[in-house]
């Protein structure tokens, strides 16, 4: 294969051009450094370099104005628009920003294409005019500004460009127009001197004309990259642009249109691959690279084509690692870096100028990889130690004042991250600025290499010190709102580029780096629907049917120049490898891209189709098997002088994992900050209230006068248990302020219980609140002390009937308090964890003397207190709707027989903690 540059300088020799005197002018500044390599096979002797430019450089020294980044167009467009608004007019930068993008990218249009300003702008003003919504002939004040805006546009493109041309600089568009203006002058100048377009495909009115007047002069050649099978073709869009240069130049009616070539015929391997996801793409293209690079030495034939630029970062670390040499033409967006999302959340932090802030965003900005090491001393790390401060005291919102004392040595840093930006931008880009000089200082002093990271740093430097002068010159910033969109904006625009030996190894580059280049084998990733090609995006002030009418590109010419970069790749390849994604991703994916379907419609070349499924390993689900060593024997002795409570012994019924983790590793749950009051804080707050209320009573009768009291002060005494257990956390709006209520409603309701008994003529004597409990237990075969333990709710005396109390601030059914096996006490935690609990209370009392058999003993469930108290019964069978309500020594003989198999499977060493399998 020879590539279409070395054929067109092949060419220029056989016309017997001197090739120094060349000036070539291609579509990028990429496919320069490939010419000067085709050009250095050619030559036999030294020569100086020709002159090499990209169109945008050839143009812009042709206009004399340089060209402007877009955020400065931005601010210079805002200068224009205040000069021509009145001041009660007139919108902020932030506001006028979100419109006034659009608005440059219209006037860009305009220029490239060299529409009459005067005859656009008004025409735009009057079909404003006819379709505006109204049909009162008395125009609202909305519809009037709305046209007005429509008539000012004219005034606007006008001041701006004027005031532009003045400083000899210009955006995209008015650079061309001054280039076709300055034609004339240029070619007289410019001394005979023969300049080479090659490459070109999509070429707007300016460029269509300015080759045509250096062609009509003898002062330039043309060279199209288009096969046979495109051009020749009248509806294949990727022939769409060359065909009307054919017939629409007039170059052409006495010159021959060369360079049409007949490629694309040629026998191709090509395969078209469906992979999940976008990591999925990555992953398979170092797979895919690895098998070529088997077959093939030569790198540098080898081209991936990434379709969406958020794949480098992964395609880079896919590359198999017998690739040595690479070369990256395409820039990592900066808005892709890890540092990126650090300064993304110190924006939203700060956006609304907070007193205090949120947890979750001072943890999430203490704990980003890019300022956590900076926290790093010798003793640890001091923002675990916030982090734990914070999860330990519940706090939900913190001031600065308070990160600070708990920073210590690093209350500088914490001012940084967290002092009020006061809504001033000047003040966020200066702690901006000295946050990236710290983690600059930190990485220098590190060992390791970190040449990456202070890369990173570098451009958000630049980045910030970009934005200070804007902010310096114009003083249009005026919140940190408008700060943080022109940051975005400027992020969007700015790319990390890659050194890399440009001739050697392979090739990773976007579809628009790919222009005049050529490759034996291609691989190109994200051929989807919505990607290649885009589809129907119109941001435009201008409508379609105005597009049309004045010749300007719509979203059709958009998608046919992307038809044409997809073709030409597949044009002189031997081997291609089209991906696309089968899985919908949030908008786009899931669809592949009408290209490959056109390609099997032409039936030109055989598309082998393949859909590209991960191996997911079949994992056999093993239970977790612990093996009682000494060491653990050792543990569980420990445990058992310590004492089991219910609760725990429960706990190891429902999973004897649970009970391993927690009882003999000592690992507990983790303590998450409370946002919103959870299901057992509202349980500790019920029952602590209640234990405050009840707990005087102790030995007392109860009274109505007593439960009248304790209504009158439920709402306070809920308040101080929220208050002590909640932390700083607050209950006085939102979901917590409901639960709040709750909390009051369900002692509200209990007392209404309690008062509705005494009314109806009970009595009522309170014997024990929260009374701690233990008792030891002689176990046969255990040779070391065993304790039970727990705390009982309350020990009442019902009409001389005296029953053992708890509390559950769930809802529990009276079928969960029942049994009929004893067996089965110990094996259904579902069912029988509630009868079990309520059992070991009734088994403590009687073992240390404290209640005389027969006695009740239930649950009292404040999400079921219709009920009343829900009784511990045993049923004869399951059928059966009689129960025994009374327990006597009979019941907890039976029972105790069943605690202590339990409690001698969890001492037994030959039994291991074994797994259950959960629902």
């Amino acid at each position: 294969m020879i590539s279409f540059i070395k054929s067109v300088l092949v060419d220029l020799q056989k016309k017997h051009l001197n090739l120094e005197d060349l000036y070539f002018i291609l579509p990028s500044k990429r496919a320069g450094v490939f010419l000067k390599h085709h050009l250095s096979t050619l030559i036999k002797q030294p020569i100086f370099a020709p002159q090499i430019l990209s169109s945008e450089e050839f143009v812009e020294e042709l206009s004399g104005l340089q060209n402007l980044p877009n955020t400065d167009l931005l601010f210079r467009l805002y200068e224009t628009y205040k000069a021509l608004t009145t001041d009660e007019e007139q919108e902020s930068f932030e506001s006028f920003s979100k419109w006034a993008q659009i608005l440059l990218q219209d006037f860009n249009e305009i220029d490239r294409y060299l529409i009459p300003q005067e005859h656009i702008f008004d025409y735009l003003n009057a079909i404003k005019e006819i379709h505006h919504w109204s049909l009162d002939p008395n125009q609202t004040d909305l519809i009037k500004n709305h046209l007005k805006f429509w008539k000012q546009l004219k005034n606007y493109y006008k001041a701006f460009t004027d005031n532009l041309i003045q400083s000899k600089q210009g955006y995209q568009g008015l650079i061309y127009r001054e280039a076709v203006d300055n034609l004339e002058s240029y070619m007289e100048n410019c001394n005979g001197k023969i300049h080479i377009f090659l490459g070109f495909n999509a070429l707007n009115t300016a460029e269509s004309q300015i080759i045509q007047g250096l062609l009509k002069n003898d002062l330039a050649h043309i060279y199209w990259d288009i096969d046979k099978a495109f051009i020749d073709d009248s509806v294949h869009d990727a022939g769409l642009f060359t065909r009307q240069h054919r017939k629409q130049w007039n170059y052409f009616e006495t010159q021959p249109f060369n360079w049409v070539t007949n490629y694309y015929n040629e026998p191709k391997n090509i395969r078209a691959i469906g992979i999940p996801k976008l990591v999925g793409q990555a992953k398979y293209i170092g797979q895919l690279l690895e098998e070529l690079t088997e077959k093939e030495t030569n790198l540098s034939t080898i081209a991936v084509v990434l379709g969406e630029e958020q794949l480098l970062l992964p395609v880079l670390n896919s590359i198999p690692k017998n690739i040595t040499k690479l070369n990256v033409t395409m820039g990592l967006p900066l808005q892709y870096v890890p540092l990126a999302s650090f300064f993304e959340q110190l924006f939203n932090v700060h956006k609304n100028n907070p007193k205090q802030f949120y947890y979750k965003d001072v943890i999430g900005l203490l704990s980003h990889p890019s300022v956590y090491p900076l926290f790093e001393t010798e003793s640890g790390n001091i923002s675990n130690d916030v982090v734990a401060h914070i999860q330990k005291n519940n706090t939900v919102y913190i001031t600065v004042d308070e990160l600070k004392q708990l920073a210590r040595s690093h209350k500088e840093l914490v001012a940084l991250l967290f002092k009020s930006w006061d809504d001033h931008p000047e003040i966020a880009l200066k702690y901006c600025s000295e946050l990236i000089l710290k983690m600059k200082v930190n990485f220098e002093s590190d060992k390791q290499n970190h040449s990456l990271e202070l890369e990173y740093l570098y451009r958000f430097n630049t980045l910030f010190n970009q934005l200070s002068e804007l902010d310096t010159n114009f003083k249009y910033l005026k919140s940190i709102v408008a700060l943080q969109s022109i940051y975005k904006e400027l992020l969007s625009s700015e790319t990390l580029d890659f050194k890399g030996e440009p001739l050697e190894g392979l090739q990773i580059m976007g579809m628009l780096e790919s222009r005049v280049l050529d490759f034996e084998t291609v691989i190109i990733s994200s051929v989807n629907e919505g990607i290649l090609p885009s589809g129907k995006t119109n941001n435009s002030f201008i409508p379609f049917d105005v597009k049309i009418e004045n010749k300007l590109p719509t979203f059709k010419e958009k998608d046919a120049v992307y038809t044409y970069h997809f073709y030409r790749l597949l044009q002189r390849a031997k081997n291609v490898y089209i991906l696309y994604n089968t899985e919908i991703d949030a908008l786009k994916g899931g669809e592949k891209s009408r290209f490959l379907t056109q390609l099997e419609v032409e039936g030109i070349h055989d598309i082998k189709n393949t859909i590209i499924s991960p191996d997911v390993p079949i994992i056999e689900q093993k239970l977790i098997e612990i093996v009682k060593t000494p060491s653990v024997i050792e543990q569980i002795k420990v445990v058992s002088g310590k004492g089991y409570s219910p609760s725990s012994l429960t706990s190891y019924i429902r999973n004897p994992m649970d009970f391993y983790y927690d009882k003999i590793l000592g690992i507990k749950e983790f303590d998450e900050v409370e946002e919103n009051i959870a299901a057992n804080t509202l349980g500790s707050v019920i029952h602590n209230s209640l234990e405050d209320f009840y707990k005087p009573l102790e030995g007392s009768i109860l009274t109505i006068q007593h439960l009248k009291d304790f209504k009158s002060r439920t709402k306070k005494m809920v308040t101080k248990h929220f208050e002590e257990l909640y932390n700083k956390g607050g209950f006085s709006q939102g979901k917590n302020l409901i639960i709040f209520e709750i909390a009051q409603r369900y002692i509200s309701n209990f007392l209404n219980l309690e008062l509705e008994s005494l009314k109806q003529g009970n009595e009522i004597k309170i014997l024990s609140i929260e009374a701690d409990e233990a008792i030891d237990i002689k176990i046969e075969g255990l040779d070391f002390p065993i304790k039970l333990k727990g705390k009982v709710d309350r020990i009442d005396s019902f009409n001389g009937m005296t029953r053992v109390i708890d509390y559950k601030s769930g809802k529990v059914e009276q079928n969960k308090v029942e049994i009929v096996n004893w067996e089965d006490l110990t094996s259904d935690y579902d069912k029988y964890s509630k009868s079990f609990q309520i059992l070991c209370y009734a088994y403590m009392m009687r073992q240390q003397n404290l209640i005389e058999l027969p006695i009740e003993a239930g649950i009292i469930s404040f999400k079921n207190l219709s009920e009343g108290l829900l009784k511990f019964g045993k049923k004869a069978s399951s059928h059966a709707r009689s129960k025994d309500q009374l327990i006597t020594n009979e019941t907890l003989d039976n029972f105790e027989i069943e605690l202590k198999k339990l409690i001698t499977e969890i001492c037994n060493p030959k039994l291991n903690f074994t797994e259950k399998e959960l629902d």
